[in-house]
């Protein structure tokens, strides 16, 4: 047997036209566009567009666009009453995974493998998931769901399902930044499960289940939750120096910092940290800045010790608890803007499918006979 890629660090498993880093520019790409760009410049509906179409959309592409979107929003009274006796000590993803099951047994149209049948699909599951998990959110705190209302757009109704009301611009500003740097990452450990289980010719509302149990582990998804206990461990900024050089000195588990396929830094980290400050700056409160100070604290020392930079889910982190979210809920609203990547994986996965389906090394015993007396 050849040589034995673990993990399979390396390996070119297919090709893709919808996101890649590239070294040469050390950046994250969607269809070609700079993810730092698309942030800055870009509401995150038309990069969803752009994730989907290829081309940013023009403005009647994306009014309709966002017409479909809002005609897909509103659960089934049967999913609130399953949704209702979930258990509300579970881990939001394990409920978000039973939801979208949900949503495709609901979906008599789930095997329509067609083009056409795959976006509709994706723009339902799009339009859907962020009711769940606003509605997750507000179950496990004793409050009942607050319907999606087609007044608002996608980062403002989420805030509304949540909370009742719209906080202020610059917070619903670094939600949105953070869907968009969220929504996509090539052949990510999500994605390749959700391009795996299409490629058997399954739905892809199976396809969207299985991603989300492998974005629920700490090494891919459940690391922004990972990073915010961090904070919560050290507890002060006066601590933080001493606190990250003792986990250094110990060989620790750092979250937050490093990731396989950046080398000179995450290039989605500016983006998030300014919206970050930028929230920090109009919350105001000593939490709000205590926060920030632990993140730059931690930060410099890592880099002054090690040379290893933060990546998406260091800023991601505080910025989601500042919200206001519990950080049970941190990876869910990861779901809501990967749903886009997913989705469009699994669709271009199917326009040329090929099974997936690798060797593998046997290192078990050499053959061997049943002996009995």
């Amino acid at each position: 047997m050849g040589n034995v890629k673990y993990g399979l660090a390396g390996v070119l498993a297919d090709d893709t036209a919808i996101s890649k880093v590239m070294p040469e520019i050390n950046s994250l790409t969607y269809r070609g566009y700079m993810v730092q760009d698309l942030a800055a410049q870009c509401r995150f509906e038309e990069v969803a567009y752009l994730i989907w179409n290829a081309e940013l959309p023009t403005q009647a592409q994306l009014d309709e666009f966002n017409a479909a979107e809002k005609k897909e929003r509103g659960l089934s009274a049967d999913l609130y009453k399953v949704m209702a006796l979930f258990n509300p000590s579970a881990h939001p993803m394990d409920t978000l995974r039973t939801a979208i099951s949900f949503l495709g047994q609901e979906d008599e149209t789930t095997d329509d493998s067609s083009p056409e049948g795959l976006m509709r699909k994706s723009i339902r599951m799009y339009a859907t998931i962020p009711e769940i998990v606003a509605a997750t959110f507000r179950l496990r705190n004793g409050k009942g769901p607050i319907p999606a209302t087609k007044d608002l757009a996608f980062s403002e109704n989420f805030f509304h399902m949540c909370f009742g009301k719209v906080p202020a611009p610059e917070v619903v500003k670094c939600f949105d930044i953070s869907m968009t740097l969220y929504a996509e990452h090539s052949f990510n450990a999500s994605t390749f499960t959700a391009r795996t289980i299409a490629s058997s010719m399954s739905d892809i509302y199976s396809s969207v289940t299985g991603a989300v149990g492998s974005l629920k582990g700490p090494l891919h998804g459940g690391a922004n939750e990972a990073v915010m206990h961090m904070l919560k461990e050290m507890g002060s900024p006066e601590a933080a120096k001493e606190w990250m050089l003792d986990a250094l000195a110990t060989k620790k588990k750092i979250m937050g910092f490093g990731h396989r396929v950046y080398r000179s830094g995450d290039s989605r980290v500016p983006a998030m940290t300014g919206a970050y400050k930028k929230m920090v700056d109009v919350i105001g409160t000593d939490e709000a800045k205590k926060y920030w100070e632990m993140c730059r604290i931690l930060d410099e020392t890592m880099v002054a010790e090690k040379g290893i930079y933060p990546n998406l889910d260091f800023p991601a982190g505080p910025a989601y608890y500042l919200m206001g979210f519990e950080i049970p809920m941190f990876t869910p609203i990861f779901v809501v803007s990967r749903i886009t990547g997913w989705t469009a994986h699994v669709m271009e996965q199917l326009a040329d499918n090929k099974l997936i389906r690798p060797l593998s090394n046997y290192v078990g015993v050499a053959p061997r006979h049943i002996n009995r007396v």
